[in-house]
């Protein structure tokens, strides 16, 4: 759960900020804009490694780096 708090507070709040829309930044990391969905709902997602890693590649960050930052 963890993980899926981490990407929205991190990385998707701070896109949307900028006043950049949902979708592009799906576009930009190379999955389905339901995928970010998945991710923000409450009810939890459990997201498949093969797509944490696109985004990972995306923000140029190994998953171990990754991991760290979120603190797992």
């Amino acid at each position: 759960m963890e993980i899926c708090n981490f990407i929205p507070r991190e990385w998707l709040l701070p896109w949307l900020n900028e006043g950049q829309s949902q979708s592009s930044l799906a576009n930009n990391h190379n999955i389905d804009e339901s995928t970010f969905r998945k991710i923000k709902s409450k009810n939890g997602y459990r997201i498949p490694v093969e797509t944490l890693n696109k985004i990972c590649e995306a923000k140029n960050l190994k998953l171990c780096e990754f991991f760290q930052k979120v603190g797992v």
